[in-house]
Order: structure tokens, then sequence, then C-alpha cells
């Protein structure tokens, strides 16, 4: 699968893509709301290839893109079946060293464009931690709305953690 942007390129991970990759989830903050805690030399490697292994969606699959711009890695997508009927959710990381250019909202509203369209999904969900105020903007600008506030609802990290859900459909 390859999907392309006026600026970006999403596509399957491969091999080559290591190096790029590692940079983004090595970095505690890109990791900060993030279920994982940051990739260590020791750990990279087994993560990165569950990436490559994720090269389809399916129900039972996760779907993993990279987003390349200029011929380098500066993002991730990742796309998965809930147990709801034609619904998605939608997850991202992007390279700190690339924020603020539009990436993210690109990368997603094509992404988005091609779920609804191309693949015929209903539904799709964003969960995000509720202090993650850059997500929190991200999924505003894709014009998803809030559906949902969890108060503690999720033990991550050492902590309980608040969830904002955010929705996109074709209703909206």
């Amino acid at each position: 699968m390859i999907i392309e942007t006026k600026r970006l390129s999403l596509r399957t991970f491969q091999e080559k893509d290591f190096a790029d990759t590692f940079a983004i989830y090595k970095d505690n903050e890109t990791c900060r709301y993030l279920l994982h805690d940051p990739w260590t030399s020791e750990t990279a490697e087994d993560l990165f290839n569950v990436k490559i292994s994720n090269s389809q969606l399916k129900r039972d699959q996760m779907l993993n893109l990279a987003v390349v711009f200029q011929n380098k890695i500066i993002g991730d997508l990742y796309v998965w079946y809930t147990d709801m009927r034609e619904t998605v959710e939608l997850g991202y990381s992007f390279n700190r060293a690339v924020s603020g250019n539009g990436f993210a909202t690109e990368a997603l509203q094509k992404l988005i464009h091609v779920l609804f369209e191309e693949l015929d999904i209903h539904r799709i969900q964003v969960n995000i931690d509720s202090r993650n105020q850059a997500s929190k903007k991200l999924c505003e600008r894709l014009g998803m709305r809030i559906e949902g506030n969890f108060i503690e609802d999720y033990w991550n990290k050492g902590e309980w953690t608040m969830c904002k859900v955010y929705v996109g459909s074709r209703k909206i």
C-alpha cells in the first residue's frame, strides 16, 4: 500500500527505515503519552520488526504506515479494527524535529480519506491521553469530535491516566 499526498508518501515499513524509526521512538518526550516506554538499543530491533510485519489492515492485524518526507521516515501511522463493525482506531507518532510543519495533519487527512472512501470504514476513533495537547489540537484540525472523557481509566507508566476519545465518521 502506497498513499501519496502533496509532500508525503505513506507506505509500509522496510528494513532500511530502522534508523529513522528508532530516532522517533527513542525520544522520551515522543513516548510520554504512548502506552510503551522509549525504545532502547536492546528492544528496538524486535519492536521495529513488528512494524514491518504489520503490513496489511486485517480484522486481526494492525497496519503500520511509515510517513516519508524527502526519503526520510518522519512518522508512523497505525490503524487497527476495533470490535465494532466497520470501525477502526488510529494512532500516530512523529519525529519531534518536524513538529509544526503540518505533516501529521496532511498524512492523517489522506489516510482518513482512504479509510472512508476506499476501505468503506464507517467510523474512526482516536484515544489520547487528556494531557496531550498536540494530539487534541490535531484531532480538532481533522474535524473529529470528542465523544468521551474518561477519568483515571487506564493505568500506564505507574499512574492512572485520563483519556479523551475523538471520533470521525462519514456523518461528521
